[in-house]
């Protein structure tokens, strides 16, 4: 079967070939993969691990399918996508089902860390590792997956945040890409009063939901927030948003900015504010199974309180040779398309 395939550590070595892949579990064929930064990384050369003993790599992470058998509990022709991170089986952390905070590092993730992805016709999968999808988000089902990491993100945030007496009314999100934008959109749901902030001139998801949405370059001028949400991978970013929290204020960074660089932080917000104010900053990566359920019961919450909102996000879809576009594409969720 075709697959998109890279050797992780050499940029530009992404091409599509006939892979053949043994897998046991529930046969999935896959509809669509989205693509996203990680993919960008991998393919130009900057992350990504290869299975044990091999060389080469199937990409995609981001997935929604169909079962092509039925069994395990489910049956023919369900709307699956699955789960990207699988315990090392060691540490404490996987052992309570959390592998979105292993401990050794030895995890394993589809399409990115020593485990075949998604962006092929067939797959194998775990049924443990399967998510259903109901039918009304087929259109959005690529999004299940990082909308699991913002749910992820604000699990972590509220948990952290509870350590004392507090209430998020007002939010800050920096970026409005995929991430910034689900994670506007699930803040809104609660009723939050969200202020989001990119470079690009609009975004009309965001602005359906009722947030604000305004330049990066106006930070300065926003006021203080209860809570910080990081999208836009940019480490400058970070630094001006710290000065913008609240008493008891958390920030919570979700993009990642790996250039060689040397970013200015005020000292003062570090070495003072953080301290006097109970400031918390904190990273948020992948997402353990029950976020996963949580962010198919939130997109379908979404879908019906703002309808065409998020369809809209999933911007450019193109056939699995197209690969090169989908990578190229900035203008919302690019997705692979492999099946009809």
């Amino acid at each position: 079967m075709n697959a998109l395939v890279v050797e992780p550590g050499h940029a530009g070595s992404a091409c599509i070939t006939d892979v053949s892949i043994r897998e046991e579990g529930v046969p999935v064929r896959v509809l669509e993969v989205g693509v996203c930064g990680t993919d960008r990384e991998i393919t130009h050369g900057l992350f990504g691990v290869a299975p044990d003993g091999e060389d080469r790599l199937v990409l995609g992470h981001e997935m929604i399918g169909v079962v092509e058998r039925d069994g395990h509990g489910f049956a023919r022709g369900d709307l699956v996508t699955a789960t990207v991170r699988r315990s090392c089986g060691r540490c404490p952390a996987c052992a309570q089902g959390s592998p979105d905070g292993c401990l050794t590092g030895d995890y394993l993730e589809r399409g990115i860390t020593r485990l075949h992805g998604f962006a092929r016709e067939l797959v194998g999968e775990d049924p443990a590792q399967l998510v259903a999808v109901p039918f009304e988000l087929r259109e959005i089902g690529v999004l299940v997956e990082p909308a699991a990491d913002c749910v992820r993100a604000l699990r972590h945030a509220s948990a952290i945040g509870g350590r004392l007496p507090r209430e998020v009314r007002r939010a800050l999100v920096t970026g409005a890409g995929t991430i910034g934008t689900i994670v506007t959109c699930l803040l809104r749901l609660d009723g939050v009063e969200v202020v989001t902030a990119s470079l690009e001139p609009s975004s009309p998801v965001v602005e359906a939901t009722g947030a604000e949405y305004v330049a990066t370059t106006r930070l300065s001028e926003l006021g203080r927030f209860d809570l910080v949400v990081e999208c836009a991978g940019d480490a400058h970013l970070t630094a001006a948003a710290l000065r913008l929290l609240d008493r008891s204020g958390v920030a919570c960074i979700l993009g990642i900015d790996g250039r060689d660089q040397t970013v200015p932080v005020d000292g003062r917000t570090l070495g003072v504010d953080f301290v006097l104010e109970n400031r918390v900053l904190f990273g948020s990566v992948n997402a353990r199974r029950g976020d996963w359920d949580a962010a198919v019961s939130t997109l379908d919450s979404v879908r019906r309180r703002w309808p065409g909102a998020l369809e809209s996000l999933v911007a450019l879809r193109v056939p699995l040779d197209r690969f090169d576009e989908a990578l190229a594409f900035r203008g919302g969720k690019a997705a692979l398309v492999l099946s009809e």
